[in-house]
């Protein structure tokens, strides 16, 4: 009886994984090129910055932002996303405030 021959209850059994023995590959899919993050988010911190009274973006791109700007730094440095999310918030609270 072969492994693919099917028992008296028309049961087969499982084929195995044909890539097994091969190496994961990274399809570039789900990592983020770090020096573009960065240039990214110094942006955003460059035009908050900038601002006087209230933020530069329009309600929900500020929203938006407020959400995606922490979860952005998570793909740089420890230190280097604390420092980047602190300087971010203060800037937003101080523009929140004066609004």
């Amino acid at each position: 009886m072969s492994s693919q021959t099917p028992d008296l209850f028309g049961f087969k059994p499982a084929q195995g994984d044909l890539f097994a023995d091969e190496p994961a590959r990274n399809d570039g899919v789900g990592v983020a090129n770090p020096e573009a993050v960065r240039a990214r988010l110094l942006k955003l911190l460059a035009e908050a910055r900038a601002a006087e009274f209230r933020p530069p973006w329009n309600e929900r791109t500020t929203r938006t932002i407020q959400i995606v700007f922490p979860q952005m730094a998570n793909w740089l440095p420890h230190d280097e996303a604390e420092q980047l999310r602190f300087a971010f918030a203060q800037e937003m609270r101080r523009l929140t405030d004066a609004a």
